[in-house]
């Protein structure tokens, strides 16, 4: 049921998307609606979009073509109910959700809206008149929440893939308990338009799905500008730059001492075997403080923050308290007490805590947190309802606040038989990389998709291709390369190495006389031949090229250079008239070899 396979086999013709949702509706029926569903598409409705698909001959031209999916029901679908688990508040939407359109453009399949804690007001999954849905490894468990019937129809391989919302770390903690990836994107990425706000200031869609290169491929489809989103956003160039990604990288790991596990040894374990497995693909680990993010974290629920919930729902709340979830009405009435000032300064409380945590997001690439410390059976939780969700948002609440992006990825099992989860946590924008990241780890640390028996390794890893995100490969020469005097104007404008190669044969390399310090000019001559010239290649930020290029003196310049597989970087090269009367070194191969002897 992955986008893969199920890609190949419409490309083959040894599936239509007809027979897969024959299959799937059959499925649906044996395991029953409740309490995963709270509205399934019409099954007539689904099959007349799969004859309409089947008709269509260039199936690449949609890259999500007859793929079943499912949404979370605090999105609108034009003339479906939308519920938000709360049936007294039920609507039918008139509109699409842009998210949701999007997908359907693209050639998906929706197959229903699933079950949630109600008004996405929590991380347990506990929360609804529909059911509980529990974790697909333990009935006994918590499948998490508030996107828990979303989690739960990917693992179940109902669907290939699911959209939830994420305010606190609902598209991670059911991620993590039912062994999938959930993917938060930066703020803004991907439209909240057409769905219902929890935090409107700090909401996002999430993705559920079985890989990382799935995750990719979704997310490829849904980010976008909408005007329609009063906070829909992209990146300016250099914004989602990560020069370390094909490079050697640097991960965040909290002390001994702010690192909380609630007395589960065994996530502990877990989490140790994350950090070794991190290590071995060439990451170098940084212990930093976690009390300014936890501090920040607690914000999000002690806070003003919870007076949002209160503004979506305000005029409903009002007259139908009553038939909320218990829970869910006492923490959205008790955001009635909070004013304006008490905003402010909680504004001014993050923004100092900010200031603590930028510079530990400066010292580091991402942070490798665990998704959640531990997990809860379901009577646990029923029985002390807010305190063990605070337990569950420990690593996850701070990051919305902090404008961060986030990929949770399976990190294997637990003794037993419980399921734990990691977090890649980064900058805004580098969803792209943190999901490259992610699937190299997850591949390191799983053997099997999800709780099936099919192969990890029989998937197609995320490629994360030869220039990394927002980056312009830059080849240097002689005076930037690594130990050289001006190699700070590369690391301060946070370039990475990415390798050595040489350049193509018909380079002759030059002293420049009278430079200070002492520098090279590369020259390009068709038909030189010779052995080519040692150069680096650096990954630097698409926004620090600018100030990179302008601190270049005559009588060099960047351009193109020309790279001995054929491939071509820009690079330092030499204006002709500067190399009149210069000391030839060619034949010595590049600037090291004429350093080492002592010229």
């Amino acid at each position: 049921m992955n986008i893969e396979s199920l890609t190949q086999a419409y490309r083959t013709r040894t599936t239509t998307p007809t027979e897969v949702l024959r299959q799937i509706y059959q499925q649906i029926r044996s395991l029953g609606e409740s309490p995963i569903w709270i509205c399934l598409a019409s099954e007539e409705d689904c099959l007349l979009r799969a004859a309409f698909l089947e008709q269509i001959v260039d199936l690449a031209s949609l890259p999500l073509y007859g793929i079943p999916f499912a949404v979370k029901d605090n999105f609108d679908v034009a003339g479906m109910p939308t519920t938000a688990a709360c049936s007294s508040f039920s609507y039918i939407a008139s509109e699409t959700a842009e998210a949701v359109q999007r997908l359907l453009n693209a050639g998906a399949i929706l197959i229903g809206k699933t079950n949630m804690d109600q008004f996405a007001t929590g991380l347990v999954g506990t929360r609804s008149p529909y059911g509980v849905c529990s974790s697909v490894f333990n009935s006994d468990y918590i499948s998490g929440g508030s996107s828990s019937g979303s989690a739960v129809a990917v693992a179940l391989s109902l669907v290939s893939f699911s959209l939830g919302t994420d305010t606190a770390g609902s598209g991670r903690v059911p991620a993590a308990l039912n062994q999938l990836v959930g993917t938060k994107p930066t703020r803004g990425l991907v439209s909240a338009h057409g769905v219902l706000p929890a935090c409107k200031t700090l909401d996002c869609v999430s993705i559920f799905t079985k890989t990382c290169a799935e995750a990719a491929t979704v997310l490829d489809v849904l980010r976008g500008r909408d005007t329609k989103d009063p906070y829909s956003r992209e990146a300016s160039p250099g914004m989602d730059a990560a020069p370390w990604l094909l490079s050697s990288f640097r991960f965040g790991v909290p002390t001994k001492e702010t690192l909380e596990f609630l007395g589960d040894h065994q996530s502990e374990e877990c989490f140790v075997s994350a950090i070794q497995a991190i290590v071995s693909l060439g990451g170098e680990l940084v212990s930093f403080d976690y009390s300014p993010f936890r501090d920040a974290a607690s914000l999000l629920y002690n806070g003003p923050w919870v007076a949002e919930r209160y503004a979506a729902l305000q005029p409903f709340v009002i007259d139908h308290l009553d038939s909320l979830d218990p829970t869910v009405a006492k923490i959205v009435s008790g955001a009635a007490r909070f004013s304006a000032v008490d905003a402010f300064t909680a504004q001014y409380k993050l923004q100092e805590l900010r200031i603590k945590t930028d510079e530990v997001m400066q010292e580091v690439d991402f942070l490798l947190l665990p998704t959640t410390p531990t997990t809860y059976t379901i009577d646990e939780v029923l029985n002390s309802p807010i305190e063990l969700n605070s337990n569950l948002g420990y690593y996850t609440n701070f990051v919305n606040l902090l404008d961060l992006a986030a990929v949770a990825i399976p990190a294997g099992m637990k003794g037993n038989g419980l399921p734990f989860g990691i977090s890649l946590i980064g900058k805004a924008f580098s969803d792209s990389a943190l999901l490259a990241m992610g699937d190299r780890l997850h591949r390191s640390l799983a053997t099997y998709l999800g709780g099936s028996t099919q192969l990890l390794a029989d998937t197609s890893s995320l490629y994360s291709g030869t220039v990394p995100p927002g980056c312009v490969l830059i080849a240097v020469v002689g005076a930037h390369l690594t130990g050289q005097p001006l190699n700070w104007q590369l690391t301060n404008r946070k370039a990475r190495l990415v390798r050595t190669v040489r350049s193509h044969s018909d380079y002759r390399l030059f002293v420049l006389p009278n430079s200070v310090p002492p520098k090279p000019g590369l020259v390009f001559e068709p038909g030189y031949g010779g052995n080519g010239i040692e150069l680096e290649i650096w990954a630097m930020p698409e926004n620090a090229v600018g100030s990179f290029l302008n601190a270049i003196p005559p009588p060099l310049s960047l351009g193109t250079v020309l790279l001995e597989d054929l491939t071509q970087v820009k690079g330092f090269l030499c204006e002709p008239a500067g190399i009149v009367g210069a000391q030839e070194i060619t034949t010595l191969g590049g600037w090291r070899a004429y350093i080492q002897q002592g010229r």
